[in-house]
């Protein structure tokens, strides 16, 4: 079992293969933790790992590819190819799942484009009974006519679920309430720093306040990350303020991992630390979030580290 991790290094599962989970999402069910992400190879969209102790991870499948059961309940349902004559597939990116306990189903959404450009801008949706079973796709669609590009998921406490986006060309980003069985949007909730160009939202919740990273608009290059806080999801953000180093420690946001063990509740920050030309290239950091005497977040780096899931301890060197 591996007991250090290095950030930014190869990372491998349990069967010796390099981890794609780019852009990704945690899910802790059933004594398992579900690593969803991005995998570009071949004709596979999403990939899917779990583990005991977010140390080591077994691959269970590729949760959605180009052959996925489709059920057109939305706009577009076509997941194999955009332009035939090309044979393209179409991309799908920065998967979230969540859990819906009122109908039982693991409900994925993503990024949505069609495999040529950027033109799509649309969310998608995907379902399946079990966190690590074959989703079924429900198509993709652009929420009240606005864009949808780098998105994220967040359940609260009371179930509440919220999908946020990066809107108008990335200027903005949009907080949607979604319905009770998380299957569409029910109402915008907020349009976030308009003209500002951030993406990759991620959130977590700390001492009954909500926190928001976010990076800025500049390709596959790392760049300054920043926060702003809200007492609620629906209530009044703060401003921007600059967290980490200048290129976020060569990363961005992906998702938060909330972990609450017998001595401590780690907030780890989850990033991408992206290939550019070179996509399976891409890898991956976790850092623990720590709060200076004003209770403000603080993002250091740490090369190597170590996850304690009984403690909640997240061990660093």
């Amino acid at each position: 079992m591996d007991k250090w991790l290095e950030n930014g290094a190869d990372w491998f599962d349990t069967n010796g293969n390099l981890i794609h989970a780019h852009g990704g999402h945690m899910l802790h069910q059933g004594g398992y933790y579900y690593w969803y992400g991005e995998n570009r190879a071949d004709e596979n969209y999403v990939s899917c790992y779990r583990s005991t102790d977010l140390m080591n991870w077994e691959f269970r499948r590729n949760v959605l590819t180009a052959n996925s059961q489709a059920l057109r309940t939305r706009v577009r349902a076509d997941l194999s190819l955009f332009d035939k004559d090309k044979q393209k597939k179409v991309n799908i990116e920065r998967p979230k799942v969540i859990y819906n306990a009122k109908n039982k189903k693991y409900v994925m959404w993503a990024h949505y484009e069609n495999g040529s450009d950027y033109k799509c801008a649309a969310c998608a949706i995907a379902t399946c009974d079990t966190p690590d079973g074959d989703f079924v796709y429900h198509g993709s669609f652009n929420p009240f006519g606005y864009m949808a590009r780098d998105c994220t998921l967040y359940k609260d406490d009371d179930d509440t679920a919220y999908f946020i986006a990066a809107s108008r060309d990335n200027a903005d980003l949009h907080v949607y309430r979604l319905t009770e069985d998380y299957m569409n949007v029910e109402c915008t909730v907020h349009k976030l720093w308009q003209g500002e160009y951030r993406e990759a939202p991620a959130v977590f919740k700390h001492n009954a306040k909500y926190y928001m990273f976010n990076s800025y608009c500049t390709g596959w290059a790392p760049n300054q990350g920043q926060y702003a806080s809200a007492n609620s999801i629906e209530g009044r953000w703060s401003t921007l303020t600059n967290i980490g180093d200048d290129t976020t420690y060569k990363s961005q946001p992906a998702f938060f991992l909330t972990l609450t063990g017998t001595k401590a509740t780690s907030h780890i920050y989850i990033g991408d630390r992206w290939g550019g030309r070179d996509y399976h290239a891409s890898r991956y950091i976790f850092l623990p979030v720590a709060f200076d005497e004003n209770g403000s977040p603080v993002l250091n780096f740490y090369k190597k580290f170590s996850i304690n899931v009984e403690t909640g301890e997240f061990l660093t060197k």
